[in-house]
């Protein structure tokens, strides 16, 4: 498994399997910095199975992370968001950041059928989105996936 985290006090998690498809995700605000350093080590203690984590974001909120799963004898990877949006979005779609969350948004949804996970209830929180983005250049990266299948690809 893979877990995918876009950094933050709001911060999104995506979970994927072996296979590519994800299984599942959330947005959570965590409120401080001190509730984030518990829920990365909660959060890495409850998905054992996850071989693979993906962060994307910096400063000491990523040091945190980073941290939290050395502790949890976990590799870690830290990637910046032009990392993955290079590989996922159009280059019109990367030019401002609203463009880049509304695009990560289309993403996202399209690997959410794709993966036959659950639909978001409501609307999709921007940090929930760009994890499954996060999570999905992970899986592409590790090799899990060949390509991006056509269904994904051929949102735009």
């Amino acid at each position: 498994m893979l877990l995918a985290v876009d950094l933050g006090l709001r911060t999104g998690f995506a979970l994927y399997g072996r296979d590519g498809r994800l299984v599942s995700y959330r947005s959570q605000n965590l409120g401080s910095k001190a509730r984030l350093k518990r829920a990365a080590g909660s959060l890495l203690a409850d998905h054992r199975d996850a071989e693979r984590v993906v962060l994307e974001g910096g400063g000491d909120i990523a040091d945190l992370w980073l941290r939290a799963a050395e502790r949890a004898g976990r590799d870690a990877i830290r990637i910046d968001a032009h990392v993955w949006r290079k590989k996922l979005l159009l280059p019109r779609e990367q030019r401002h950041g609203t463009d880049a969350k509304a695009a990560a948004d289309g993403l996202a949804r399209a690997v959410i059928e794709w993966s036959g996970a659950p639909r978001p209830k409501g609307p999709l929180r921007h940090d929930a989105a760009e994890a499954i983005a996060i999570g999905f250049w992970g899986v592409l990266d590790a090799g899990w996936l060949e390509a991006i299948p056509d269904p994904i690809r051929l949102r735009r």
